[in-house]
């Protein structure tokens, strides 16, 4: 299973093995919200879920921290989230931190669940301890690039919790070290090309002017022999 290191502000470091990796879909606050995610995805031939929110299981071997993304087309993307990373038993070994889920586009009209077992979670190398932040999550904003054009802008309010997904772990008895979720997204910017050859995504705390940032290349793979 793949080792995650994280470097704290007090420049602690951090590192879990992944156990579970779990990503969270159509976790909007806003109804309104969902239903413009679901409208982004019949776009590309996405069926609506059958249950809101939804939660896929994923292979512990894609969460990665990486500076480039195989992939097998071109019609792949990532999307802005935040993770929760939990490294110990205490409320304090609790980490969040900025990922991005990148997505085989043309797999997901077959099955989002398969498609997010086709490419990684990438995830940052910083991250905050959840407990420092928590008194103002809300506030914290969520952005993403694709190339040089900004996809995504918001903050964390428009997303369901932390505390709403921990007590989800607690009740699948899926709370242990090593165990990493991924938020779900927020809206994407109308009529932009979400396919690019790169991917920038950023968590910010306006009120210290603190940043968690992770950013890649998308390369592809050669064409297949056969």
């Amino acid at each position: 299973m793949p080792e995650l290191r994280f470097t704290l502000p007090d420049g602690q470091e951090r590192r879990t093995e992944v156990r579970t990796l779990l990503n969270a879909g159509y976790a909007g606050r806003s109804q309104e919200d969902v239903a413009a995610h679901v409208a982004e995805l019949a776009e590309l031939g996405v069926p609506a879920p059958s249950v809101i929110p939804a939660l896929y299981p994923v292979a512990p071997y894609l969460a990665s921290q990486t500076e480039e993304v195989p992939v097998q087309h071109e019609k792949t993307s990532g999307e802005a989230e935040w993770a929760i990373v939990i490294t110990g038993p205490a409320p304090e070994d609790v980490l969040l931190t900025a990922a991005c889920d990148h997505t085989d586009r043309a797999l997901e009209a077959h099955g989002v669940a398969w498609s997010k077992n086709a490419g990684p979670d990438v995830l940052a190398a910083k991250a905050w301890r959840l407990v420092d932040v928590q008194d103002r999550l809300d506030e914290l904003t969520l952005s993403a690039w694709a190339g040089e054009t900004l996809i995504q802008q918001g903050k964390l309010a428009e997303l369901l919790p932390p505390s709403y997904w921990l007590d989800v772990l607690r009740e699948r008895d899926l709370y242990a070290s090593g165990t990493v979720l991924i938020s779900g997204t927020i809206p994407m910017v109308h009529g932009v090309d979400q396919f690019a050859d790169s991917w920038r995504v950023e968590l910010g705390d306006p009120a210290t002017g603190e940043t968690i940032e992770l950013a890649y290349s998308v390369r592809r793979l050669p064409e297949p022999i056969g």
